[in-house]
């Protein structure tokens, strides 16, 4: 492999390039489609198994698609408006409910580790018992999971030589890279030291038993107790922990996943009083609705906080009044090729656009070369938004085709960040 090769690599994560590599085989060789494909190729893969796979299933498979056209140079045949629209039909016939991991309580903690602590006791008084390693790296990958609130990729690339402790403080974590920290700026991560159930006293107990000072902080053990220099897979997480939950006596074991360590702090920081704010900042969170998912409300009925408000005065009802139109900013980018030399030139497909498409929602145009586009578009809500600007996308993509042109349209929401294609 050149060095060039090398970056390339390293500029992708190891799990998104297994799991596009994998999308990608699927479109091949288990529906049996054809490289480059079509929208039409796509349209219908999505219709053969839009009852078969979850919405969130399938568009990882277009983002994998998209980047392996992008990739080989062939225009992206993912962003075609009518790929749009039938992933939306089958969202609408197909709804599904997200699935969450179960999350981990305090007491469920408390039991499991228990339960581990008599294990290892067990196992220190027989010299013939090859798992006391094993035991001791569970009960520290659990602990540190849970107090920190961490995801399995950041479990699996803690290393000992970034990991210090504190003593009668706590210990930090520092991490090169991280799911969140798109720029590789490294994040270091604060643990607190506790009386009771403490991650601190759990790596200390397991490092000193490795008897290691570089590596991974949770690497593979073989089954005579010796430490692999590789760390343990992310994927090898959930049945780990299953499997501790099993033995533990957890008799719904099969619900918990590595995700149940974090939905398990941030339910336990709900409960006591944590500010979102502060619960947001401690775990990493970078917006509201990322925290939000992890969090189990106290009062998911509401009942509480209903019931104490229905003695009291309802108020005079207000007058109605006709919803107000707003007008939101869009900023349009679009670039025109000819399929074959016959056809006239692109500029005559650019006016057309201008005329019947970008002009009646108040066109400016924002450089030179006709390019780049504002627009001020008048909606009563996100909802007809969404719908004026897919009818407007293919209103332009049908312009284009009619005329033997290839479009590519990119419509920006400023004030949102939000992108159509």
């Amino acid at each position: 492999m050149t060095r060039v090769d090398e970056y390339l690599q390293a500029a992708t994560r190891e799990n998104t390039r297994l799991s596009y590599q994998a999308a990608v085989d699927h479109f091949e060789v288990t529906w049996g489609g054809v490289l480059p494909a079509t929208s039409a190729q796509i349209v219908r893969y999505l219709a053969d198994y839009g009852d078969k796979l979850a919405c969130s299933t399938l568009k990882q498979r277009l983002a994998a698609l998209a980047q392996w056209h992008r990739s080989q140079g062939f225009p992206d045949p993912t962003k075609a408006p009518v790929v749009k629209k039938i992933l939306k039909g089958i969202a609408e016939l197909h709804p599904q409910q997200s699935r969450q991991a179960k999350p981990l309580q305090l007491a469920v903690l408390d039991t499991v580790c228990q339960w581990l602590d008599g294990e290892i006791r067990l196992a220190q008084h027989d010299p013939t018992f090859n798992g006391l390693a094993t035991l001791l790296r569970n009960k520290a990958l659990i602990l540190v999971g849970f107090w920190r609130a961490f995801r399995a990729d950041e479990l699996c690339r803690m290393r000992i030589e970034n990991t210090f402790v504190h003593p009668g403080e706590g210990m930090t974590i520092y991490l090169p890279r991280s799911k969140t920290d798109r720029l590789n700026q490294g994040v270091t991560y604060k643990v607190p030291m506790l009386s009771r159930l403490c991650p601190v006293s759990a790596y200390q107990a397991w490092i000193q038993h490795s008897n290691r000072v570089k590596g991974p902080v949770f690497p593979k053990i073989n089954r005579w107790g010796q430490s692999a220099e590789l760390s343990m897979h992310t994927r090898s997480i959930i049945p780990l922990l299953r499997r501790i939950f099993a033995h533990a006596g957890l008799e719904d074991a099969q619900l918990y996943s590595s995700h149940s360590l974090r939905r398990g702090f941030a339910s336990w920081a709900g409960t006591n009083q944590w500010d979102l704010k502060s619960l947001m900042a401690y775990v990493g969170w970078k917006n509201m609705q990322s925290a939000l998912i992890y969090i189990d409300m106290q009062d998911p009925f509401s009942q509480r906080q209903i019931e104490s408000t229905l003695q009291q005065q309802l108020p005079s009802p207000a007058s109605p009044s006709l919803p107000v139109k707003q007008s939101t900013e869009l900023l349009v980018h679009l670039s025109v090729e000819r399929f074959h030399a016959r056809v006239k030139h692109q500029s005559h497909l650019i006016k057309l656009l201008e005329r019947f498409c970008l002009s009646p929602h108040g066109m400016e145009v924002v450089d030179a070369q006709r390019g780049h586009y504002r627009l001020h578009v008048t909606n009563n809500d996100p909802g007809e938004l969404e719908d004026i600007i897919d009818d407007l996308l293919q209103q332009m993509h049908t312009l284009a085709n009619d005329r033997q042109c290839m479009l590519e349209v990119q419509i920006t929401a400023p004030h949102s960040g939000k992108t159509w294609y």
